[in-house]
Protein backbone atom coordinates (compact mmCIF):
# COMPACT_ATOMS: atom_id res chain seq x y z
CA UNK A 1 0.00 0.00 0.00
CA UNK A 2 3.07 1.86 0.82
CA UNK A 3 4.47 1.77 -2.72
CA UNK A 4 0.97 2.53 -4.51
CA UNK A 5 0.54 5.04 -2.27
CA UNK A 6 4.37 6.85 -3.03
CA UNK A 7 3.65 5.74 -6.76
CA UNK A 8 0.46 8.21 -6.66
CA UNK A 9 1.67 11.03 -5.15
CA UNK A 10 4.58 10.94 -7.43
CA UNK A 11 2.28 10.99 -10.53
CA UNK A 12 0.35 13.56 -9.06
CA UNK A 13 3.77 15.41 -8.72
CA UNK A 14 4.64 15.10 -12.25
CA UNK A 15 0.84 16.32 -14.07
CA UNK A 16 0.90 18.88 -11.32
CA UNK A 17 4.14 20.84 -12.36
CA UNK A 18 2.36 21.71 -15.99
CA UNK A 19 -0.08 24.07 -14.38
CA UNK A 20 2.47 25.86 -12.44
CA UNK A 21 4.75 25.92 -15.07
CA UNK A 22 1.43 27.17 -17.44
CA UNK A 23 1.35 30.33 -14.83
CA UNK A 24 5.22 30.89 -15.39
CA UNK A 25 5.16 30.82 -18.66
CA UNK A 26 2.46 33.49 -19.58
CA UNK A 27 4.83 35.75 -17.05
CA UNK A 28 7.72 35.42 -19.42
CA UNK A 29 8.78 35.22 -23.03
CA UNK A 30 10.69 31.74 -23.28
CA UNK A 31 9.24 29.35 -21.33
CA UNK A 32 11.43 27.69 -19.13
CA UNK A 33 10.26 24.43 -18.52
CA UNK A 34 10.04 21.87 -21.19
CA UNK A 35 7.35 18.69 -21.20
CA UNK A 36 7.54 15.88 -23.40
CA UNK A 37 5.32 12.26 -24.02
CA UNK A 38 6.56 9.36 -25.54
CA UNK A 39 4.60 6.09 -26.54
CA UNK A 40 7.08 2.91 -27.76
CA UNK A 41 7.07 -0.91 -28.82
CA UNK A 42 9.91 -3.23 -28.07
CA UNK A 43 10.23 -6.67 -29.33
CA UNK A 44 11.46 -7.31 -25.78
CA UNK A 45 12.44 -5.65 -22.45
CA UNK A 46 15.81 -6.14 -21.55
CA UNK A 47 16.89 -4.32 -18.31
CA UNK A 48 20.36 -5.09 -18.04
CA UNK A 49 21.03 -7.92 -20.61
CA UNK A 50 18.13 -9.75 -18.85
CA UNK A 51 14.36 -10.07 -20.13
CA UNK A 52 11.91 -8.80 -18.02
CA UNK A 53 8.85 -9.52 -20.52
CA UNK A 54 10.03 -13.51 -20.83
CA UNK A 55 11.69 -12.39 -24.35
CA UNK A 56 7.69 -11.15 -24.98
CA UNK A 57 7.04 -7.82 -26.77
CA UNK A 58 6.80 -4.65 -24.51
CA UNK A 59 4.48 -1.35 -24.87
CA UNK A 60 6.60 1.14 -23.08
CA UNK A 61 5.85 4.75 -22.45
CA UNK A 62 7.16 8.01 -20.32
CA UNK A 63 6.17 11.40 -19.22
CA UNK A 64 8.92 13.91 -18.52
CA UNK A 65 9.60 17.65 -17.68
CA UNK A 66 12.68 19.20 -17.60
CA UNK A 67 13.65 22.72 -16.26
CA UNK A 68 16.19 25.20 -18.03
CA UNK A 69 18.43 24.99 -14.75
CA UNK A 70 18.60 21.29 -15.08
CA UNK A 71 15.93 19.76 -13.21
CA UNK A 72 13.91 16.78 -14.67
CA UNK A 73 11.78 14.85 -13.34
CA UNK A 74 9.17 11.90 -15.41
CA UNK A 75 7.77 8.63 -15.14
CA UNK A 76 8.40 5.57 -17.30
CA UNK A 77 6.45 2.50 -17.81
CA UNK A 78 6.38 -1.31 -19.42
CA UNK A 79 4.03 -4.28 -19.12
CA UNK A 80 6.77 -7.03 -17.58
CA UNK A 81 6.21 -10.76 -16.99
CA UNK A 82 6.87 -11.40 -13.40
CA UNK A 83 5.60 -13.72 -10.37
CA UNK A 84 2.16 -11.55 -9.07
CA UNK A 85 3.69 -8.52 -11.36
CA UNK A 86 2.83 -7.24 -15.31
CA UNK A 87 3.70 -3.91 -15.18
CA UNK A 88 6.96 -1.89 -13.76
CA UNK A 89 6.62 2.04 -13.38
CA UNK A 90 9.93 3.81 -13.09
CA UNK A 91 9.88 7.07 -11.34
CA UNK A 92 12.75 9.05 -11.22
CA UNK A 93 14.02 13.34 -10.99
CA UNK A 94 17.45 14.88 -11.34
CA UNK A 95 19.64 17.25 -12.65
CA UNK A 96 21.45 17.17 -15.51
CA UNK A 97 23.70 20.26 -17.18
CA UNK A 98 27.26 20.60 -18.90
CA UNK A 99 30.60 21.17 -17.25
CA UNK A 100 32.77 22.43 -19.46
CA UNK A 101 32.87 22.26 -23.66
CA UNK A 102 31.36 18.76 -24.43
CA UNK A 103 31.62 17.69 -20.47
CA UNK A 104 28.19 16.21 -19.66
CA UNK A 105 26.75 15.00 -16.06
CA UNK A 106 23.31 13.74 -14.66
CA UNK A 107 22.93 13.14 -11.27
CA UNK A 108 19.28 11.77 -10.14
CA UNK A 109 17.18 8.98 -7.62
CA UNK A 110 14.91 6.29 -9.73
CA UNK A 111 12.30 4.63 -7.80
CA UNK A 112 11.39 1.28 -9.46
CA UNK A 113 7.14 0.28 -7.94
CA UNK A 114 5.69 -2.84 -9.73
CA UNK A 115 2.50 -1.63 -8.78
CA UNK A 116 -0.17 -4.63 -8.18
CA UNK A 117 2.67 -7.13 -6.86
CA UNK A 118 2.77 -8.79 -3.14
CA UNK A 119 4.41 -6.71 -0.65
CA UNK A 120 6.10 -9.86 0.72
CA UNK A 121 8.52 -10.09 -2.78
CA UNK A 122 9.62 -6.96 -2.12
CA UNK A 123 9.79 -5.93 -5.73
CA UNK A 124 10.25 -2.09 -5.15
CA UNK A 125 13.29 -0.56 -4.74
CA UNK A 126 15.31 2.48 -5.38
CA UNK A 127 18.59 3.61 -6.97
CA UNK A 128 20.92 6.61 -7.24
CA UNK A 129 22.13 7.46 -10.27
CA UNK A 130 25.61 9.54 -11.82
CA UNK A 131 26.47 9.87 -15.18
CA UNK A 132 28.98 11.44 -16.57
CA UNK A 133 29.84 12.10 -20.66
CA UNK A 134 32.10 14.08 -23.10
CA UNK A 135 31.57 14.47 -26.89
CA UNK A 136 34.41 14.26 -28.87
CA UNK A 137 32.13 15.14 -32.47
CA UNK A 138 33.52 11.84 -34.26
CA UNK A 139 32.23 9.89 -31.06
CA UNK A 140 30.09 10.36 -27.50
CA UNK A 141 31.14 8.31 -24.47
CA UNK A 142 29.62 8.31 -20.71
CA UNK A 143 30.32 6.31 -17.88
CA UNK A 144 28.13 5.58 -14.52
CA UNK A 145 27.16 4.36 -11.65
CA UNK A 146 23.66 2.46 -10.57
CA UNK A 147 23.80 2.19 -6.21
CA UNK A 148 21.00 0.86 -4.41
CA UNK A 149 20.83 0.09 -0.81
CA UNK A 150 18.60 -2.76 -0.76
CA UNK A 151 18.17 -4.33 -4.56
CA UNK A 152 15.23 -6.25 -6.20
CA UNK A 153 13.89 -8.91 -4.47
CA UNK A 154 15.37 -7.99 -1.57
CA UNK A 155 18.49 -8.95 -2.61
CA UNK A 156 21.04 -6.52 -0.84
CA UNK A 157 23.09 -4.08 -1.70
CA UNK A 158 23.68 -4.42 -5.26
CA UNK A 159 25.85 -1.36 -7.69
CA UNK A 160 25.76 -1.21 -11.89
CA UNK A 161 29.28 0.56 -13.02
CA UNK A 162 28.40 1.01 -17.39
CA UNK A 163 29.78 2.73 -19.94
CA UNK A 164 28.18 3.61 -23.09
CA UNK A 165 29.41 5.36 -26.96
CA UNK A 166 27.43 6.66 -30.05
CA UNK A 167 29.16 7.26 -33.05
CA UNK A 168 27.55 9.16 -35.74
CA UNK A 169 27.65 7.60 -38.95
CA UNK A 170 27.11 10.40 -41.64
CA UNK A 171 27.67 8.50 -44.96
CA UNK A 172 24.54 6.78 -43.68
CA UNK A 173 20.62 8.50 -44.42
CA UNK A 174 18.40 8.97 -41.36
CA UNK A 175 20.84 10.47 -38.55
CA UNK A 176 22.40 6.73 -38.13
CA UNK A 177 24.72 6.32 -35.18
CA UNK A 178 26.57 3.03 -33.81
CA UNK A 179 25.88 2.44 -30.47
CA UNK A 180 27.16 0.37 -27.83
CA UNK A 181 27.68 -0.45 -24.09
CA UNK A 182 28.85 -2.75 -21.18
CA UNK A 183 28.13 -2.85 -18.04
CA UNK A 184 28.72 -4.76 -14.73
CA UNK A 185 26.57 -6.00 -12.15
CA UNK A 186 27.51 -6.13 -8.34
CA UNK A 187 24.31 -8.41 -6.01
CA UNK A 188 25.20 -8.46 -2.38
CA UNK A 189 22.64 -11.90 -2.40
CA UNK A 190 22.84 -13.77 -5.77
CA UNK A 191 20.22 -15.79 -4.59
CA UNK A 192 17.58 -13.94 -3.68
CA UNK A 193 18.24 -11.83 -7.38
CA UNK A 194 18.27 -14.91 -8.65
CA UNK A 195 21.58 -14.69 -10.73
CA UNK A 196 25.37 -13.95 -9.65
CA UNK A 197 26.93 -11.02 -10.82
CA UNK A 198 27.27 -10.58 -13.71
CA UNK A 199 28.95 -8.43 -17.27
CA UNK A 200 26.14 -7.64 -19.76
CA UNK A 201 27.09 -5.49 -22.95
CA UNK A 202 25.49 -4.79 -26.35
CA UNK A 203 26.10 -2.89 -30.14
CA UNK A 204 23.67 -2.13 -32.37
CA UNK A 205 22.40 0.78 -34.98
CA UNK A 206 19.85 3.53 -34.27
CA UNK A 207 18.17 6.30 -36.36
CA UNK A 208 15.21 8.47 -37.32
CA UNK A 209 12.57 8.30 -39.38
CA UNK A 210 9.95 10.83 -40.26
CA UNK A 211 9.92 11.93 -36.25
CA UNK A 212 9.86 7.89 -35.11
CA UNK A 213 13.58 6.61 -33.45
CA UNK A 214 14.90 3.06 -34.33
CA UNK A 215 16.97 1.01 -32.98
CA UNK A 216 18.11 -2.37 -33.69
CA UNK A 217 20.41 -4.22 -31.00
CA UNK A 218 22.61 -6.78 -30.43
CA UNK A 219 22.83 -7.97 -26.81
CA UNK A 220 24.14 -10.46 -24.65
CA UNK A 221 25.50 -11.20 -21.10
CA UNK A 222 28.29 -13.68 -19.37
CA UNK A 223 25.38 -15.91 -17.97
CA UNK A 224 25.10 -19.19 -19.51
CA UNK A 225 21.25 -20.11 -19.76
CA UNK A 226 21.48 -23.71 -18.96
CA UNK A 227 23.59 -23.01 -15.46
CA UNK A 228 23.21 -19.24 -14.30
CA UNK A 229 19.39 -17.87 -15.18
CA UNK A 230 15.73 -20.04 -16.08
CA UNK A 231 15.77 -17.44 -19.08
CA UNK A 232 16.23 -14.56 -21.29
CA UNK A 233 20.14 -13.78 -20.78
CA UNK A 234 21.91 -15.18 -23.48
CA UNK A 235 22.26 -13.14 -26.72
CA UNK A 236 19.44 -12.02 -28.80
CA UNK A 237 18.72 -9.35 -31.13
CA UNK A 238 15.81 -6.26 -30.06
CA UNK A 239 14.32 -4.15 -32.27
CA UNK A 240 12.18 -1.06 -30.41
CA UNK A 241 10.63 1.99 -31.94
CA UNK A 242 8.97 4.92 -30.21
CA UNK A 243 8.04 8.58 -30.99
CA UNK A 244 8.09 11.33 -28.67
CA UNK A 245 5.80 14.41 -28.66
CA UNK A 246 7.26 17.37 -27.37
Amino acid sequence: MKNILLLGVSVLAVVAVPVFARAEEAATSTPPWKFATTIGFASEYSFRGLSQSNEGPAMQGSMDVAHDSGFYAGIWGSNVEFTDASLEADIYAGYAGELAQGLTYDIGVIYYAYPGADSDLEYDYVEGALSVGYNFDVAAVTAGVNYSPEFFADSGEATYLSAGIDVPLPFLPLDTKLTGNIGHQWIDDNIAYGVDGYTDWGIGLAAKVEGFDLSLKYIDTSLDETADCADGCEERVIFAVSKTFP
